[in-house]
């Protein structure tokens, strides 16, 4: 992000525009939004401007503007479309003041997003200069779906701010609004008109105020591979209810970043071979939190149930008397599958599917090895990397094809997967020389798509 999003206050402050014509009346137009004091240089302005100018309030000089004219000023826009543009630019950086030379990227300092207006609700859409279509689309869509009495409700809850802060503050005032903004205030909009919010906000205080604190709970909740895109919906939404956030280490920043900014998130990670949070630690945050009445969003890489150490938290949180629920995710073994383009499972090939951990409380985990070494054997294996000398060693002792498919995916469904075709004989010198750093799962009997189409004959039936 190069630019900043910011929203800087005006009222009564001076903003210069500099220019004739189109541009220069459509940054007015935008500023007579405002309450900044604007002023309006331009040696011989068209009637237009003229007429727009005296409209907005705004002060025109017909003249030049001097460096003595920026003195003060919070913004400058300079907004004749030529070269003229970035003299006044230069003048502006001279005197401190932040300033804006229509289309003219390099000589700016700041971008005017698109922007929806509901007054005193404003949302602003920034591309960075690189895709003003792109910010305009957007800009229209939201326009459609933000109702026009959006700015009304703000407003009403504006007014009554300060006789909402008698709540606590946290949860219990975040509840009265989401109650008022969702449910109350709309309705008694709607029912009643604006003389209808007051009263409604009297009777809603007076309910949340009386009402007992609401429980703290845990969501145990599935963050998939690692795309935000994969998210469930009740995902996102508990992410944006959260009070704190107890996350996996291998749970990205994208993902992170759709839970409130207020929230508390607490990393529990855990690395093989590497420094870990221990269980009880995890148990004992979650509970010391929600029992303070906080909702707690435990986020889980892939699925809660897979390989996830579930049972031993919901069981802590049982015993604590904590409320608790799981929200699924998808599992890293149907993301690699995805991106190998291949099915699971498949008719004539195999009847079942094996979720497998290469790593148990006693280290590299026994299977039944003799069943995965039959043809036509599939199994994803989760944790595998370090543990593929082990499983080679174990799978071929039992009778395996040195020539059995092994795929390897890397950071399953994010920017950097990586998928590593390879086969059983081979799989630790490939995975050794490809170095994987992120979370990889193994797939025995299976390609990728591409790769199992020039497969020997002796080997489709792992295609």
């Amino acid at each position: 992000m190069n630019h900043f999003p910011v929203f800087l206050a005006l009222e009564g402050r001076p903003v210069v525009i500099c220019g004739n014509g189109a541009m220069a009346r459509a940054r007015l137009r935008l500023l007579a939004r405002t309450s900044a004091r604007l002023m309006v240089f331009a040696p011989e302005p068209e009637p237009e401007l003229v007429a727009e100018a005296a409209e907005a309030g705004a002060k025109l000089e017909r003249r030049i503007v001097l460096a003595g004219d920026l003195a003060g000023a919070v913004l400058v826009y300079a907004a004749n479309g030529d070269a003229r543009d970035e003299a006044i630019a230069a003048m502006a950086r001279q005197a401190g003041v932040p300033v804006n030379a229509i289309d003219n990227m390099p000589a700016s300092d700041f971008i005017t997003p698109a922007m929806v207006d509901r007054d005193p609700v404003c949302v602003a859409v920034g591309t960075e200069g690189t895709a003003p279509v792109l910010a305009r689309a957007i800009k229209a869509d939201m326009e459609a779906r933000l109702p026009a009495t959006l700015g009304v409700l703000a407003r009403a809850a504006g007014e009554f701010r300060a006789q909402a802060e008698a709540l606590p503050q946290g949860r219990a005032r975040r509840d009265f609004w989401a109650d008022f903004h969702f449910d109350t205030g709309p309705r008694a909009l709607l029912e009643g008109g604006e003389a209808a919010l007051a009263p409604a906000l009297h009777a809603l205080l007076a309910r949340h105020a009386a009402a007992e604190p609401r429980p703290g709970r845990v969501d145990l909740v599935g963050a998939g591979p690692g795309d935000p895109e994969l998210l469930t919906l009740r995902a996102r939404r508990l992410l944006d209810e959260a009070d704190v956030v107890v996350h996996d280490r291998l749970v990205p920043a994208p993902i992170l970043e759709l839970a409130r900014r207020e929230a508390v998130f607490i990393a529990a990670g855990k690395q093989g071979y590497g420094p870990s949070t221990p269980q009880q630690s995890i148990n004992a945050t979650m509970i010391a939190h929600a029992s303070a009445g906080a909702r707690v969003v435990r986020l889980k890489a892939g699925d809660p149930t897979i390989f996830a150490r579930l049972d031993e938290e919901t069981d802590a949180l049982d015993a604590a008397g904590i409320d608790w629920a799981v929200v699924p995710g998808i599992t890293a073994a149907a993301a690699g599958a995805a991106a190998l383009g291949q099915s699971l499972t498949r008719r004539a090939r195999n009847s079942e599917l094996r979720f497998l951990t290469a790593h148990d409380l006693q280290g590299f985990a026994e299977h039944d090895w003799h069943q995965l070494a039959r043809p036509g054997a599939v199994a994803a294996i989760y944790m595998g990397s370090r543990a593929a000398r082990f499983l080679q060693g174990r799978l071929m002792m039992h009778g395996a094809d040195g020539a059995t498919p092994v795929t390897a995916v890397e950071n399953a469904s994010r920017p950097d997967q990586r998928i590593l075709p390879s086969r059983l004989d081979s799989l630790p010198a490939d995975l050794a020389e490809a170095a994987p750093a992120g979370p990889v799962i193994l797939f025995l009997g299976l390609a990728p798509r591409a790769t199992a189409a020039a497969l020997p004959d002796l080997q489709q039936e792992y295609a």
